[in-house]
């Protein structure tokens, strides 16, 4: 088994831990976070947001067992603890990182001096996705370095390669998430959302897993 068969497998990890991970962890953030139409206290922002952090082990757990599975013919003595272990704690800093700005400004909502906030346009909102999915893409990774450095040589390029993928995955969900909630009704609303993070699961799997290939494959015996 070369590259092109590690690549596949990790593409095909990554595009179904998306699809099922983050589909359900974003359906648990919209329940907890997104269905209140009027400003709420602050400490029921601040619980929903401890919530929806703790969410993302649902999609650490998802990603890293389908990640470890891809992977795990090429890196034998990776155990799947130690890989789940550094995807669950990565996820959860990088999931309070990108719940922090929307916490904020519930918070500021629940003030009843705070006045009312625009929308910004769209090109600053995806332009802002893209710095939080490089950012995100960083913390995401420092566990999993760590857990690979034993396992491969040159480990802290998976945080360039995770930076660059969430760089361009970002921006692809923020832009899917805004086309799914225009008018169209639910069923429209859930195609959109499955399409967009099958896109940015497959998206991102080619960007890290052209990385890891590179990182992992002269390793192992002919």
């Amino acid at each position: 088994m070369g590259r092109s068969d590690l690549l596949r497998r990790w593409v095909l990890a990554s595009t179904l831990g998306e699809v099922v991970g983050l589909g359900s962890t974003g359906l648990l953030g919209w329940l907890l976070v997104g269905r209140a139409g009027e400003p709420v206290a602050a400490a029921a922002v601040l619980a929903a947001f401890g919530l929806a952090v703790l969410s993302g082990a649902v999609e650490a757990t998802v990603v890293g067992v389908l990640q470890h599975r891809a992977v795990h013919p090429w890196l034998p003595a990776l155990r799947l603890r130690t890989w789940w272990w550094a995807t669950l704690w990565g996820a959860l800093a990088a999931y309070a990182l990108g719940y922090l700005p929307s916490t904020l400004m519930g918070l500021g909502a629940a003030s009843d001096n705070a006045p009312p906030v625009e929308e910004p346009p769209q090109w600053i909102v995806l332009l802002a996705a893209c710095g939080l999915g490089l950012v995100a893409g960083a913390v995401l990774a420092v566990a999993q370095a760590l857990a690979l450095r034993r396992h491969v040589d040159g480990a802290w390029r998976w945080l360039p390669a995770n930076m660059a993928a969430w760089g361009v995955g970002m921006p692809l969900v923020f832009l899917g998430m805004d086309l799914a909630f225009r008018d169209g009704g639910a069923g429209r609303a859930a195609a959109v959302v499955v399409v967009t993070l099958a896109v940015t699961g497959a998206v991102v799997g080619v960007i890290n897993g052209s990385f890891l290939t590179r990182m992992v494959v002269p390793r192992v015996e002919p």
